[in-house]
């Protein structure tokens, strides 16, 4: 599993500065109005890691990335009431599929699989952008209909397969307080600026699969500094 997850993040090399800065300019414009939110003191620093890993342990104990965006969106109110995740299609970027993700999927040289690239957005905030590869044999026609001609979200399009998922790695990419805290290191000091948060927080690997236990989609999935979007979270003096 971990050659898989090895191989598997390779594949996103192809092509992938020019992704990255793509990636890269889609959410620089939220930085901003991310990172006014909180201040950077030790205190919020420690509040938006634990933030973050709650976030990731969601993500990672949850089939749908999807639907739990959507309960994350409307718990911290990043949109308004009743807003659920909508995907963005990305065109022009395609990735096909290579030896590495045929073997996730456990598919033969010749089956077709398919590829979207997505951003999920909360109202107008972009909270994650993904890869996915999909076998579309694997779906209904009604599913690989509603994939290839709208913007429906994956998750919300495959609910009715009740399927499952295997996460191949979970990567903070920022991380607000340095190596070793936790056993004494110094934290870094109050500034009087905002947190800077950077574009992208957290990464995550993974496969779905049906209830037999058959692969059908393999993910890439970056998740954007718009999912603390909300105001850091006010603690009673001591």
């Amino acid at each position: 599993m971990l050659s898989w997850s090895s191989s598997f993040a390779r594949i996103i090399a192809i092509g992938g500065s020019a992704a990255l800065a793509l990636g890269t300019q889609t959410v620089m414009a939220q930085e901003m109005s991310t990172s006014a939110q909180w201040p950077d003191t030790p205190t919020s620093r420690l509040e938006a890691l634990a933030i973050l890993q709650t976030l990731n342990a969601d993500l990672l104990s949850n089939a749908s990335a999807t639907l739990t965006l959507d309960r994350w969106c409307a718990a911290h109110k990043l949109a308004p009431d009743g807003s659920k995740i909508v995907a963005q299609r990305v065109h022009g970027q395609d990735k096909p599929a290579d030896g590495a993700i045929r073997k996730l999927l456990a598919v033969g040289p010749d089956e077709p699989i398919a590829y979207r690239r997505v951003r999920l957005a909360c109202g107008d905030r972009v909270l994650s952008e993904a890869d996915n590869w999909y076998v579309p044999a694997k779906l209904t026609a009604e599913m690989n209909k509603a994939l290839d001609t709208s913007d429906i979200a994956f998750g919300r399009a495959v609910q009715a397969l009740n399927f499952s998922r295997t996460n191949l790695s979970a990567r903070l990419l920022w991380s607000p307080l340095p190596q070793g805290w936790e056993s004494g290191a110094d934290l870094p000091p109050s500034e009087a600026g905002s947190l800077a948060l950077p574009p992208f927080l957290l990464e995550h690997h993974a496969i779905l699969k049906l209830p037999d236990g058959t692969p059908f989609s393999a993910l890439i999935e970056s998740y954007t500094s718009r999912v603390l979007d909300f105001p850091a979270p006010h603690l009673p003096s001591q």
